[in-house]
C-alpha cells in the first residue's frame, strides 16, 4: 500500500469513527431528554453529563485527526509531505510510519 492509499484508508476509518461517535452522542443527548433521572447524585456510576463530555472530547479529537489526515493528503499532492513544516528537513520514515499525518520532525516536535 502506498502513502496515498495509507492516508486515505486512515482517513476513511477516522471518518467512520466520527460518524459513530456523533451518532452515540446524539443518542445520549436524546436519551437524557426523555429521562427525568437525577443522575448527578447517582452513586452507582458516571453521570450523563460526564458521558456527554467524554463523548464530546473523543469526537473533537477524532475530527482533528480527520483534519490532520486531510492536511497530510494535501501536502502529498503539493509535494511537501514528509518534510518538516518548521525546519524543512525530511521527517524520518519511522516517525511517518508511527504518525502518518506528522507535520514536523522529531527534533522540532521537542
Amino acid at each position: 500500500m502506498d502513502t496515498r492509499d495509507t492516508l486515505r484508508h486512515l482517513r476513511d476509518a477516522a471518518s467512520a469513527e466520527v460518524e459513530t461517535l456523533a451518532r452515540d452522542l446524539r443518542g445520549l443527548i436524546d436519551a437524557s431528554r426523555s429521562s427525568n433521572a437525577d443522575d448527578e447524585h447517582d452513586p452507582e456510576g458516571a453521570t450523563i453529563a460526564f458521558e456527554r463530555a467524554q463523548l464530546s472530547a473523543l469526537l473533537a479529537a477524532q475530527r482533528r485527526h480527520v483534519t490532520d489526515l486531510d492536511d497530510a493528503l494535501r501536502r502529498l499532492d503539493e509535494g511537501g509531505y514528509g518534510r518538516c513544516a518548521r525546519c524543512g528537513h525530511p521527517i524520518a520514515a519511522e516517525r511517518l510510519a508511527a504518525l502518518p499525518s506528522a507535520r514536523v520532525c522529531v527534533g522540532c516536535a521537542r
